[in-house]
């Protein structure tokens, strides 16, 4: 599993012309990927790692601030560009492995007291976001 974790300041997904998603205070934007061998543990270990990561301001975690989190999911981080232009996805999970894990990190952030704001797996999103920094940091599990 990966997530590329963003400190931001606000930010939202849109699907179909509909805000579903948003965050108007600084928090995080977690965009997660996951292959076919990620569980549980994986998503736990994740949401841990989103929620503890020491990267707000004054080197406070997302836990220590109460700082809410915008999770997305994104097959696309799982892309294999290293041979010719366009990429492959044979490492991305297929929706029935991927999206049960996806909601697996949202209720493990949900457990910590974080408020998650989400996308729509699979959907056709636009995510905007004001990157606080930057920060952008990659986490694997």
């Amino acid at each position: 599993m990966r997530a590329v974790v963003q400190r931001v300041t606000r930010a939202s997904v849109t699907v179909a012309g509909e805000v579903i998603g948003r965050i108007d205070e600084p928090g995080l934007v977690a965009l997660v990927g996951v292959t076919h061998d990620d569980g549980p543990a994986q998503a736990e270990l994740i949401a841990r790692k989103i929620s503890e990561l020491r990267i707000l301001r004054d080197e406070q975690s997302a836990l220590d601030a109460g700082a809410p989190v915008l999770v997305v999911s994104q097959f696309t981080l799982y892309a294999d560009t290293r041979k010719g232009r366009r990429p492959t996805w044979n490492a991305a999970a297929p929706r029935p492995v991927a999206e049960p894990r996806v909601e697996a990190v949202v209720a493990a952030l949900r457990e910590r007291g974080h408020r998650v704001e989400t996308g729509v797996f699979g959907a056709d999103m636009a995510v905007e976001l004001v990157n606080d920094g930057p920060v952008t940091i990659l986490l694997e599990a």
